[in-house]
């Protein structure tokens, strides 16, 4: 079924009298100004910090990151979003969920205190283990906030959670500046990290004042988990690979070496992601209240990924084109290993919002199971690559990447496509236009830029401002003349 006209997108998806579409479209706009705003605010304070601190502070983190995202996956269980999915969730549901996430939390953060030690001497860091058993205080922080986000999600209430993201992230940059600036090293980072999870822990019971009014149920539990435990072994699996790298890089190179790739890494993932958990926070829902509605649910299914395509797509090609002038001027001399890496890593995460979205399809379907299958295939094909990448070296492994997103992107379309009528081939015909207009540009304003450079002698600055005019500019002409109704809508979300 082809994409509907632009007359017939507004009647079905953004009529003033459909109730969804009216709480979707605020929450859209609180959800992308929370996302988009506390994570600019972050990677200009990290870029700040990354110049101030250098590569060896970022690589000690990051090699504790695995341990602090598994014990947050752990703490959620996948209750959060078995709770979102319920339409007949009750009090109990919620305290059952409370109990659980902070009696887990507690669990986790006395796991990582007893092995500490054993981690620091794993990576032969002994300076990590007095660092993982403070950084380890967030998973007990963020243990009791998770059903107040929870219930302001099912509200389509992301003007709160805006609110409290945003002090909680003003406040967390300016702690740890104070701190980097006092000279404080590696601690600025984990002082921050730590600041964040209580002022939001703080700041949303306090606007979402909820309290457990019932007992822990075990029929609660029982259904709660029955969705969630899926979701569970999902989110380890992919908490883990996706910081594996790090672990790796760690135990194979140095912390130094870790630095660059954890710079490189969230420069190219906090775009791509920040854009997509905007989405699917949303549409989560939203496609949840509409999910019986076939044909409704597979038009605003697909509007989602070309409007996510249309973003996301030719902002990581920008990204992997201006990467060498963008770190040496932004970041210095220290970290331009880092910008090689940039630009591999970048073309890695352009599919990342498709991943996401299809498995979402997946959660709104109630196939928790299917989503953990997939998550179990990807993963060994990650192990895949980096047992052929390792031996070559950290750029061969950025490589692995790229090529490990396009064929998941295939594995996940396949099971999209038995669960709706979203087949493989339906999908590759909406975004192949979308993603052919990103690379062109890309490439024709990368050896345009590059030979203008080269015949005026001009340098950084003009290289990184004549890329970031070119590629816009000749992407709105492609997406104008080859995709016009998408371009009408986009330019129709922007205007409202």
């Amino acid at each position: 079924m082809e994409m509907p006209c632009l007359k017939t997108l507004r009647t079905k998806f953004i009529s003033p009298n459909n109730k969804h579409i009216k709480s979707t479209t605020s929450g859209l706009k609180w959800s992308a100004i929370e996302r988009l705003v506390t994570q600019a605010i972050q990677l200009i304070v990290m870029l700040y910090l990354a110049r101030l601190l250098g590569p060896q502070a970022f690589g000690l983190v990051g090699m504790l990151a695995v341990f602090i995202a598994l014990s947050q996956v752990f703490v959620d269980s996948g209750f959060s979003s078995a709770l979102i999915r319920n339409t007949e969730r009750t009090e109990t549901d919620y305290s059952t969920a409370f109990y659980f996430n902070i009696g887990i939390g507690v669990i986790c953060y006395g796991a990582l205190f007893i092995l500490a030690p054993y981690i620091a001497l794993f990576f032969e860091q002994p300076q990590l283990e007095s660092l993982l058993r403070v950084l380890g205080v967030v998973v007990i922080v963020n243990s009791f906030s998770i059903i107040q986000r929870t219930k302001l999600t099912i509200n389509m209430d992301f003007k709160t959670q805006a609110k409290a993201s945003l002090l909680s992230v003003f406040i967390s940059c300016g702690f740890a500046i104070w701190l980097a600036e006092l000279n404080y090293g590696v601690w600025a980072l984990v002082g921050q990290t730590v600041m964040q999870a209580v002022c939001n822990a703080l700041l949303l019971n306090f606007f979402c004042k909820w309290l457990p009014t019932t007992g822990f149920s075990k029929k609660s539990f029982s259904y709660l988990f029955g969705f969630g435990s899926k979701l569970l072994v999902a989110g380890l699996l992919d908490t883990f690979f996706k910081n594996i790298y790090q672990v790796v890089i760690g135990k194979q190179f140095s912390s130094g070496q870790v630095g660059l790739f954890t710079q490189a890494n969230q420069l190219a993932s906090v775009p791509a992601m920040t854009l997509t958990t905007v989405i699917q926070r949303v549409t989560y829902p939203m496609l949840s209240n509409i999910q019986k509605d076939i044909d409704k649910f597979e038009q605003a299914y697909l509007l989602t990924l070309r409007l996510a395509a249309a973003i996301v797509f030719p902002l990581m090609a920008g990204l992997g084109i201006i990467a060498t002038p963008l770190i040496t001027l932004v970041l210095g001399e220290e970290w331009l290993p880092a910008a090689e890496l940039l630009t591999i890593l970048a073309f890695a995460f352009m599919l990342y919002p498709v991943h996401a979205i299809n498995l979402n399809l997946l959660n709104v379907k109630g196939r928790s199971d299917i989503f953990l299958k997939l998550e179990i295939i990807k993963k060994s094909l990650i192990v895949c690559m980096l047992l052929i990448t390792i031996p070559l070296g950290i750029k061969a492994m950025c490589i692995g990447l790229v090529v490990q997103g396009y064929i998941a992107f295939f594995i996940n379309s396949f099971y999209t496509g038995k669960f709706s009528r979203l087949k493989i081939a339906r999908q590759v015909k909406v975004l192949a236009p979308i993603w052919l207009g990103a690379m062109s540009c890309s490439a024709v304003t990368y050896y345009l830029v590059t030979f203008f450079i080269s015949y005026t002698d001009t340098g950084l600055y003009t290289n990184l401002v004549a890329n970031t005019l070119v590629m816009p500019f000749l992407y709105i002409v492609y997406i104008r003349l080859i995709e016009h109704d998408l371009y009408k809508k986009i330019i129709t979300v922007v205007l409202k």
